[in-house]
């Protein structure tokens, strides 16, 4: 039988929802459903990987210290050890901030194929499927090989309920620290900080229109009213009024959330390739001519200056 890994994803001690549509995706195949987890497993962790159909929960092992458990080298090192231990076909990950940082050092170690931003995969056939040249083309790519890994795009996959009796399996790392890899610093999140981008359910995103850096206050005063991540155009960014980490496009974040609200964005093609797997687009732009008037679900032509605020009282 098929073997296939998880690397789950921890955030506030709770598996992040967008691990679990990772799961859903590889149980299209009939492969056994390993969850590899990096950061402690508990019973609540055991639970919530079983109702989503993961046979076997594998504890990595790696110590509390957090110098240790948090460097990257670390955390690819157990990870590769434990997809050659089980005999792994197929690992997936997640193209998140932290997936994009480990994914690739894993694959380089089990010196394997990889497909990274991958919007969708055929588990049994080893074929992904993901966007080039801006969003203009969508090329499926075949991997093989004696391992296989993908990185999948956050919210690519919504996932669906499959109740299994998941075991647990801990695994003990017992090498000293990479030496060539060092933990500068860390730092817990906050709660009511921005939410992370790649992962966010809606996401309200402001461009040229904003005018200055003042005026992106709207645009964070609505997110927090709508529990949303803050996005931006390049034009913002290069004009310096949000860091880089706000941007999506081509040159920027990849997204994918269920609502993605376009404010003062003209819509080139360059942002568009960022955004464009949105399950709905809404525009808020006074040029109806705007590109991204006609690659929109819901538009509203008007002036932002006086919808956000009305937005915002209306939530």
């Amino acid at each position: 039988m098929k073997k296939s890994g998880i690397l789950i994803e921890m955030e506030n001690n709770r598996v992040k929802e967008t691990s679990l549509g990772m799961i859903t995706l590889a149980a299209r195949s009939d492969a056994e459903l390993f969850a590899l987890v990096l950061d402690g497993v508990d019973d609540a962790i055991c639970d919530m990987l079983g109702r989503y159909g993961i046979t076997t929960v594998v504890d990595l092992g790696l110590p509390s210290d957090p110098e240790v458990r948090l460097n990257p080298a670390v955390r690819a090192d157990a990870a590769a050890k434990a997809a050659r231990n089980l005999n792994l076909d197929t690992v997936f990950g997640l193209s998140s901030a932290d997936g994009k940082d480990l994914v690739p050092r894993v694959a380089a170690l089990l010196d394997a194929p990889l497909v990274m931003d991958c919007l969708d995969v055929d588990p049994e056939k080893h074929i992904a499927r993901t966007s080039q040249y801006s969003g203009k083309v969508l090329a499926d790519i075949q991997l093989t090989g004696d391992v296989v890994i993908f990185g999948i795009r956050p919210n690519a996959v919504q996932p669906v309920p499959a109740p299994a009796q998941p075991r647990k399996m801990e695994m003990a790392w017992n090498n000293p620290a990479v030496e060539n890899v060092g933990l500068v610093s860390w730092e817990d999140g906050e709660d009511g900080g921005q939410a992370s981008l790649t992962e966010a359910d809606i996401i309200i995103a402001g461009g040229r229109g904003l005018k200055n850096s003042d005026n992106f206050s709207l645009i964070f005063d609505c997110a927090k009213k709508l529990h949303a991540a803050v996005g931006a155009s390049r034009v913002a960014v290069d004009e310096g009024w949000v860091p880089y980490a706000f941007q999506v496009g081509q040159t920027g974040e990849k997204v994918s959330p269920r609502a993605y609200i376009a404010c003062g964005i003209s819509g080139s093609i360059q942002h568009f390739a960022g955004m464009k797997t949105a399950g709905m687009i809404i525009a808020v732009n006074k040029d109806e001519n705007a590109a991204i008037m006609a690659n929109c679900d819901y538009h509203v032509q008007g002036d932002l200056f006086e919808i956000l605020p009305e937005l915002i009282r209306q939530l």
